[in-house]
């Protein structure tokens, strides 16, 4: 059986693999951080190319998800984690809220 990457770092590895080596954070407000440009923006003006959740084996409370972004600023590409469940902050939920979902758009 092949399963996928397990832990956060292996999802990173992968998607940096793949060119998305930036990084973004989840600001108040729904806005998003570039770590690149230093630059903040709307959640809705970028949206998650990929998106890969993972739970925690042992604590069903250790849920994060990891995306892959685009900054609209510089077109910087790398990565957001993102908690959600029960032990996420109110801008990481609302991240995950904004975010445009780019996958079904293809």
């Amino acid at each position: 059986m092949t399963t996928g990457p397990a832990t956060i770092l292996e999802v990173i590895a992968e998607l940096e693999a793949d060119g998305f080596t930036g990084q973004f954070g989840a600001r108040p407000g729904g806005r998003i951080m570039c770590f690149t440009c230093r630059q903040d923006f709307p959640a809705a003006d970028t949206g998650l190319q990929t998106i890969h959740r993972l739970e925690g084996a042992s604590d069903p409370d250790d849920m994060a998800a990891v995306g892959a972004l685009c900054c609209p600023r510089c077109d910087a590409r790398g990565t957001i984690v993102l908690k959600y469940g029960p032990e996420s902050s109110a801008e990481e939920a609302e991240a995950l809220l904004v975010l445009q979902d780019l996958r079904r758009a293809r």
